[in-house]
């Protein structure tokens, strides 16, 4: 009798398990993604990309004449260019070329987004900063908070860029919510990508942050490779940090580019 209420349970707990991972695969994308309603119809220095299947992103490019290095800058969810632009200029002020863009769906890009396709986006600049501005891929830091640090660590591990900086970024999507891997799959599974990253790393993140806890931000750093730094922001939660952090915020990313430039000029000619 109690055998096969045992037996009973596990096929139940079986069953229920076997629904929340078709309901996940069916559902992820819809519960991942909330494009917002478009804050802009037209920007300064906007450019039209098109992605390998025919979809039209929106990206601006801020090309500085005397940058060492463009910024590659992937924005979190429920943004989009013209709520992000007001604050990522400053770094063009401080002497970088900057391009950001719009995910599929987000702002004015055509499309639906999805992991693939966000993927796909991010490649999409990529390639148009490398062989159409003749960028160097060394100078490009792959840059990106929440949402789009998951993108640019994606970049960072599949293409050669010159560092990697995320700002509350979470280790995998569904592990925001579920803190342990509870399905074998999981949706931007950075913690298993950044050990695969080749280039000097800057992770910062908000020691209060209340969307994406911090221990996300520790996994991620101490799963990164060295040369890395990092930057907990005490105090700071999911939308504040920066401003929280104050100057702090654009001094400690000038010393992590610094310290990467130091060590490029070391190297044997």
């Amino acid at each position: 009798m109690t055998e096969n209420i045992c037996i009973r349970a596990a096929l139940y707990l079986g069953g229920f398990y076997l629904l929340i991972n078709l309901l996940a695969l069916l559902f992820a994308d819809r519960l991942l993604f909330v494009p917002q309603d478009p804050s802009y119809t037209q920007l300064p220095r906007q450019v039209k990309l098109t992605t390998p299947d025919g979809d039209a992103i929106t990206a601006v490019y801020y090309e500085h004449p005397a940058a060492r290095h463009t910024i590659l800058f992937s924005h979190g969810n429920a943004e989009d260019l013209g709520s992000v632009i007001p604050f990522m200029e400053q770094f063009f002020d401080l002497g970088y070329s900057l391009v950001m863009y719009d995910y599929r769906g987000y702002g004015t890009s055509e499309g639906t987004p999805s992991v693939p396709r966000l993927e796909q986006d991010v490649s999409t600049v990529y390639e148009w900063l490398v062989q159409e501005k003749k960028v160097d891929p060394q100078t490009i830091i792959a840059h990106g908070r929440s949402l789009g640090g998951a993108v640019a660590v994606w970049l960072a591990a599949h293409h050669e860029v010159g560092a990697l900086v995320i700002e509350s970024t979470f280790v995998s999507a569904f592990r925001v919510k579920t803190h342990w891997q509870l399905l074998p799959w999981d949706k931007f599974n950075s913690l298993s990508l950044i050990p695969s990253v080749d280039c000097p790393v800057l992770v910062m993140h908000g020691e209060k942050d209340e969307v994406v806890p911090l221990w996300h931000g520790k996994a991620l750093f101490d799963a990164a490779p060295e040369p890395k730094q990092h930057f907990w922001i005490e105090g700071a939660m999911h939308n504040d940090y920066a401003y929280v952090a104050g100057e702090r915020y654009i001094a400690t990313f000038q010393s992590f580019m610094r310290s990467i430039d130091q060590s490029v000029a070391s190297m044997p000619k």
